[in-house]
Formats: C-alpha cells, sequence, structure tokens
C-alpha cells in the first residue's frame, strides 16, 4: 500500500486499558449513587468520558463532576492498571525499523497517554504523541488526529492510515480523510467496525504488519 505515516490509537489497540479504566468509571459512578458492574463497563474504553457517562442520564450540569471522579481514582492508580498486549513492541520495532512513521493519536489527556507510553517503553518507536486536552469537552478523535497529521507535517493523505479497535477510530480518521485498519483484540467488535467503514480488519499482530508493510 506504501504508507509512510501510521497513526495509532492507544486503549485497546497498543495496550490493554481495562481494569484501570472500569474502576475509575466506577468509582465516578458510586458518586451518583450508580452501582455497576465492571464487567459492564468496557464500553467507557475509547470514547471521550462525556459520551460514556450520557449513558446514565448524569445532568449536562454535573458531567464535569463525573469526569473529575474519574479521574480521581486513574490519576493516581487507574493509568499504572494497564498492560501492552504481548508482542506489541516487538511489532512496533518492526515497523519502525522498515521506515514506516509511528504516531500516536488518542482520546486519552495527552498527559496520562505519554505517562503509559514511557512505563511500557513504547514512545521510543514514535515520531509523535498526540493526546486530547484535558478538557474532556474537546477530546474528539477527529480533533486529535487533525492535530497530529498538522504536527506531523502529512501532506499527502494517501501516504497515511489510522490503526484502532473502535468506531470512534474510523469516524474520527474519515473526517480527516484517512482509511483506518480495525484491530479485533480491542474493545470493538468486527460489526461496529465494519458498520463504521474500516477499510480492514486485522485479527492479530502478524496480520496487522502484513497489511502495513505490504
Amino acid at each position: 500500500m506504501g504508507f509512510e505515516y501510521v497513526l495509532f490509537d492507544l486503549d485497546g489497540t497498543l495496550t490493554d486499558p481495562r481494569e484501570g479504566i472500569t474502576n475509575s468509571a466506577a468509582h465516578a459512578l458510586r458518586h451518583f449513587g450508580i452501582q455497576a458492574d465492571r464487567d459492564t463497563l468496557t464500553f467507557f474504553i475509547g470514547p471521550p468520558l462525556y459520551e460514556s457517562f450520557e449513558r446514565f442520564s448524569i445532568p449536562e450540569e454535573r458531567m464535569e463532576e463525573a469526569v473529575e471522579k474519574f479521574r480521581e481514582y486513574f490519576e493516581p492508580r487507574g493509568w499504572l492498571e494497564n498492560m501492552p498486549y504481548p508482542g506489541i513492541g516487538e511489532t512496533l520495532e518492526r515497523l519502525q525499523n522498515a521506515g514506516l512513521k509511528l504516531i500516536l493519536a488518542t482520546s486519552k489527556p495527552e498527559e496520562f497517554a505519554v505517562r503509559i507510553m514511557e512505563r511500557f517503553d513504547l514512545a521510543k518507536y514514535f515520531t509523535l504523541l498526540c493526546g486530547a486536552p484535558m478538557d474532556e469537552r474537546r477530546a474528539g478523535k477527529a480533533a486529535v488526529v487533525a492535530r497530529a497529521l498538522r504536527e506531523a507535517g502529512v501532506s499527502d493523505l494517501s501516504r497515511a492510515l489510522m490503526v484502532g479497535d473502535r468506531r470512534h477510530d474510523v469516524e474520527g480518521a474519515r473526517q480527516n480523510g484517512l482509511d483506518t485498519v480495525g484491530v479485533l483484540w480491542g474493545y470493538g467488535s468486527r460489526e461496529e467496525l465494519e458498520g463504521a467503514g474500516v477499510r480492514c480488519l486485522a485479527g492479530n499482530l502478524a496480520e496487522l504488519e502484513e497489511i502495513l508493510l505490504q
């Protein structure tokens, strides 16, 4: 395909954040008197927090409070409850060695994204780490992708591609003129990704490498 730039999502694509994000969400919901099984809260992985909290009919005027309560758990503990997918470092190294410029484009606040990438020694494979601002209201994926493309100096969009596990990755990339490879080891289903218009799907890291390097 002749790609030069590959934009990667973080949660559900490079690392598995399930424990930290669901613990943080459950902590925030308890503040509002809502008891929820952590196993039912995986939809918090990927989208901006405001979008996920809307499912619980939290009033708009208290949405910022919900985000603050989420971060009350996430900042000291939740971001540490995260693990890179097995083999992801080796895959990124091979992609980098093949000449691809890797860019992180995540809806997670950039401060936390950088911490996670550095903790797992993944930052060294990337030319640019882009996340959302702390103001979750401006955390849309399209805005993050646009900034990443701009800061990386990507002028030929046919030479760039997004890799992610949720429809938000596909939609955010498409709004910026990019196709997406959907990965099936994360938190978006085949149906979700295909329904969003993903270019193709990778069921494992070997398939992803084959797609990106052909």
